[in-house]
């Protein structure tokens, strides 16, 4: 049996070693911050000379490497046009959202494609990924499957047999045998991503990480994890709901933000080529609270439905809730509604929901939430052939939004004639109507009769 390496555990804050674990620091007095770690040894061997000569980076400008395309079209969208070989990449998400059928759904295309592929499966056997492979459309019998948590021996079968991608499903429940810490801890995920990142350096194969989520939302495990990767993408959406939206926050290879819509069906997920058509496909154009507004998630730009309602509170303090939006946002929009423009709203409860699972983050919507508003209050519908697009500030002024005119060709493409922004927005020539305003106090007109 090979001996086993020597550990420190590592303060994750000054980074002083102590032999042993304690639940303080003795270094920076930090209370529960050492991480277990492998040592490293001195060496007495001569220094090593490196075979591989430094390239200049003029012969490597023409030597693009090429991406191994999925085929899942908005998949390879949001990775900015496939796999890039020698890459790793991570996908977190709530459980259920449908991660595994996502990746499961890729290896059997790649696999189809002629790239062996390697489903490392750590949550579940052989037999039950069977079952979730016999649902999908794709054929995925010549996908192999290891069910290993032993991240070592992942990597030696994915050597040994010549694997060009391999699945680990999941990160946090790799570990290796040179550390102590059960998996799923900071220091067994930080080694076990470590390793499958030099093979995937070292051999030029991709290797993809599912990673599980905090309650907060964010992937669990040391934050160092995702500087670690190349590529960092969130697959989330209600659960209830039958869209999913895979969004790219780090990408080495391709541009950040970009967004990606599935349906989730009893087959497996289905791109959708057409997302603001799927997100205003059920909308009810005379229902009052209603307003649509154009955003832009990277290059793609994306039409959403704003959902509002305010009603007289029935007791105690007025609630606040909203799905798809910052609360703190719609509480400064609440704000700037009754001192700005005279809507009182202080009294009443309010909901604000954004349809298909969509998440507004940028501020390009606030001028939709509060036309919503508005239009809830006074219980009269916005004109359906109307969008909203601008950011609001403090003083109840509406600003320009960047990328105007990608907004308004959107708009215009599913039938609107009119979209209201900000007047010091100057688009290009379009056939949409362009209404420009300067003051939230000016929504009032555009209700409807």
């Amino acid at each position: 049996m090979a001996a086993r390496r020597r550990t420190v555990h590592r303060c994750a804050e000054c980074g002083a070693d102590h032999p042993k674990w304690a639940g303080r620091c003795e270094g920076c007095g930090a209370w529960n911050t050492l991480v277990e770690e492998i040592a490293e040894t001195a060496s007495v061997a001569p220094p090593i000379v490196g075979d591989r000569a430094p390239v200049r980076l003029a012969d490597v400008s023409s030597m693009r490497l090429p991406r191994l395309i999925t085929g899942l079209a908005e998949f390879d969208f949001v990775l900015g046009g496939g796999l890039v070989p020698g890459s790793l990449v991570l996908v977190g998400g709530e459980p259920g959202v449908g991660k595994s059928t996502l990746l499961l759904q890729a290896a059997a295309r790649l696999d189809a494609a002629g790239v062996p592929t390697l489903y490392a499966a750590g949550e579940e056997s052989v037999e039950q990924v069977a079952m979730r492979a016999a649902r999908i459309t794709e054929d995925a019998g010549g996908v192999a499957v290891l069910p290993e948590v032993r991240v070592d021996a992942v990597v030696a079968q994915a050597r040994a047999h010549g694997f060009r991608c391999v699945i680990v499903d999941s990160i946090q429940t790799s570990y290796t045998q040179d550390l102590d810490g059960a998996p799923g801890n900071v220091g067994q995920v930080r080694e076990s991503a470590a390793r499958l990142m030099r093979f995937a350096k070292e051999t030029g194969a991709v290797v993809l990480l599912i990673g599980h989520v905090t309650r907060g939302g964010m992937i669990a495990g040391p934050k160092t994890l995702e500087h670690m990767v190349d590529t960092v993408i969130y697959f989330d959406g209600d659960t209830r709901n039958d869209f999913r939206i895979l969004r790219a926050v780090k990408n080495r290879f391709g541009s950040v933000d970009e967004v990606g819509v599935f349906e989730m069906a009893a087959t497996g997920l289905v791109p959708v080529p057409n997302p603001s058509a799927a997100f205003l496909g059920t909308r009810d154009d005379a229902a009052a609270g209603s307003a649509v507004t154009a955003l832009v998630e990277g290059t793609r730009p994306l039409l959403v439905e704003v959902q509002a309602l305010a009603a007289k509170a029935g007791f105690g303090t007025p609630q606040r809730v909203a799905t798809g939006l910052d609360h703190k946002r719609l509480a400064m929009l609440l704000a700037v509604l009754e001192r700005r423009a005279g809507i009182p709203l202080s009294e009443s409860d309010v909901f604000v929901n954004v349809t298909g699972g969509a998440r507004l983050v940028e501020p390009a919507a606030d001028l939709a939430v509060l036309a919503a508003l508005v239009s809830s209050a006074a219980d009269r519908p916005l004109p359906p052939d109307t969008a909203f697009v601008g950011e609001v500030g403090l003083g109840g002024e509406v600003r320009p939004v960047s990328a105007v005119d990608r907004r308004l060709s959107e708009a215009e493409r599913h039938g609107f004639r009119h979209v209201v922004l900000s007047a010091r927005n100057r688009p290009a020539g379009s056939d949409v109507e362009t209404i420009g305003i300067k003051h939230v106090s000016e929504l009032g007109p555009y209700l409807a009769a």
